[in-house]
């Protein structure tokens, strides 16, 4: 998200952090799995026709649900074009230890790195 960008970013963490433990587990199950080196978490409101929904907004307390993904996917479905891998490869790098999210909001389309501490 961009710097203007700063209070929905709050507001997105705090409504995240009750989804922290599932979204680790989640990572540590595609990563030790070997399904990818590149775990996205696919926040949204309404249904999404990408990857396996892992938190249902309407089974939690909560108005996101979760799907988990992965870069393959993502190109392979054409969000990320093959030619912005190597892109996104260095800037996923750079964010080791945070979650990667694509947030899907009135704001648009967004990736966000989030750390994966518990505040």
């Amino acid at each position: 998200m961009q710097q203007g960008n700063t209070q929905q970013f709050k507001q997105l963490r705090e409504e995240l952090s009750p989804y922290l433990a599932t979204l680790n587990q989640a990572a540590e199950v595609i990563l030790t799995k070997e399904v990818s080196s590149f775990p996205i978490f696919v926040i949204h409101q309404h249904s999404v026709d990408i990857g396996i929904n892992i938190v249902d907004k309407d089974s939690v307390k909560g108005n996101w649900s979760v799907n988990a993904s992965t870069l393959e996917e993502f190109v392979t479905k054409q969000i990320l074009s093959p030619e912005k891998v190597d892109d996104f490869k260095l800037v996923y790098k750079n964010h080791d230890g945070e979650l990667c999210l694509f947030v899907l909001s009135e704001l648009g389309a967004n990736f966000v790195f989030l750390g994966t501490e518990q505040e």
